[in-house]
């Protein structure tokens, strides 16, 4: 068999099956960009050849990392809200005082699709400098059709300016804009009515997301969003239980999420519903960290009932300027007590399960995507241990 690339003296982290999937004398081999073989390199086909040959010189392989949950597109930065907030404000109180998302909105539509590929580009190529192959990106700095369109087609531009598979999701309701007078109600309908089926007409979103909050929509009005996209045939995710239990994990899994993320105020009975939808959980430590949260995700709940945990940067200008799924790993075993399979899982995949994509990426096994990080370290516990250190020695996607 003639394959166009083998990696070969490496070991392995498959993440195939509900373990790292460890491969001490492995090797990992491409054909047309995807994975034609990944194991013990002396169960390699017989006969075996290949174009390049490539001495991985006992480095570790994993699969490309998933960033499953970022706010990448943006106009403006909120690095004066940071500064209240060190001062005392809260989240809430921010918002509530025009700043927040809102300041957000009027910064991005203020920009020209071109403005925002320009910005989002070097916050991507900082994730892709760790060795992240895909990510999700989510509007909702818009908050009106022309905008919420600019920047989903700012997020697709990404993926033709990079080597990148770039998910993008409708967040849409994510906040009232300021034209809507205090008619949740109303902007809602509008979102239904007006922005959906243009956006999947359009192909525009892979997903839809919603961010159920006391201050953003409440179960009902998300209920609503939700049932519009499954009518148009689109996948939902949620912003839940960040700030409140509005029981948002549990209508997420009553709608079949993808995933349901933040989660701080979850209950035993959203996780066990998560855990029966096969909903995941993405956690989100940059947000937790940024606004000094206190209570933490129910991660014991979780593992208990078996809910799948993936972590995530949630970059956003705000609550959480973080670009790093290194440091998020680290965030999630240091805060969260979440341990080293778990993040590791959390980046790969269960961040693919979060996507809709692990038939597609997240584990090296043949038929995928051969989508690789392959790291300078002497055990994968170095790549959640360390703090500002990035020791990726090679990225691979699809094989190139």
């Amino acid at each position: 068999m003639l394959f166009d690339r083998v990696w070969f003296h490496a070991r392995l982290a498959t993440l195939v099956g509900d373990s790292l999937g460890v491969v001490e004398d492995g090797a990992v081999a491409a054909k047309d960009g995807r994975i034609a073989y990944a194991g013990p390199a002396r169960d390699l086909p017989t006969g075996w050849d290949a174009t390049e040959r490539i001495d991985c010189d006992g480095r570790w392989i994993t699969p490309g990392l998933v960033d499953c949950h970022t706010h990448l597109v943006f106009g403006g930065d909120r690095a004066h809200e940071f500064e209240l907030r060190l001062k005392g404000a809260s989240y809430e109180e921010i918002a509530r005082a025009g700043g927040g998302i809102v300041s957000t909105v009027k910064a991005t539509r203020a920009a020209s699709e071109d403005d925002l590929v320009a910005t989002a580009l070097p916050r991507l190529d900082h994730l892709i400098a760790e060795g992240c192959t895909t990510v999700e990106v989510k509007s909702g700095y818009g908050l009106d059709l022309d905008t919420e369109a600019r920047v989903l087609r700012a997020a697709r531009r990404l993926g033709e300016e990079r080597p990148v598979s770039i998910a993008t999701t409708f967040l849409g309701a994510h906040a009232l804009p300021p034209e809507a007078d205090g008619d949740k109600d109303a902007y809602i309908a509008k979102v239904c009515a007006d922005m959906l089926p243009i956006l999947a007409r359009e192909g525009l979103a892979d997903a839809v997301d919603a961010f159920c909050e006391g201050i953003a929509f409440s179960p009902e009005q998300t209920a609503r969003v939700f049932d519009t996209a499954k009518a148009l045939g689109l996948a939902v995710k949620l912003h839940a239980d960040q700030l409140s239990n509005l029981h948002g994990a549990k209508l997420a899994a009553e709608f079949g999420a993808l995933s349901a993320d933040h989660l701080e105020y979850t209950d035993d009975e959203g996780a066990a519903a998560m855990a029966k939808a096969g909903t995941v959980a993405v956690l989100l430590p940059g947000a937790f960290y940024t606004l000094r949260e206190t209570k933490m995700p129910p991660v014991a709940a979780f593992r208990q009932h078996g809910v799948r945990m993936a972590l995530a940067t949630d970059c956003n200008p705000g609550t959480s300027p973080l670009t790093s799924l290194l440091l998020a790993m680290n965030m999630g075993a240091t805060l969260f007590r979440m341990n080293v399979e778990e993040c590791l899982a959390g980046v790969t995949r269960e961040a693919a399960r979060a996507l809709g994509r692990l038939d597609e990426i997240g584990t090296l096994e043949p038929g995928k995507s051969c989508d690789l990080a392959i790291w300078n370290i002497e055990r994968p516990a170095e790549l959640v241990y360390r703090l500002g250190f990035n020791p990726l020695h090679k990225r691979i996607w699809r094989g190139q």
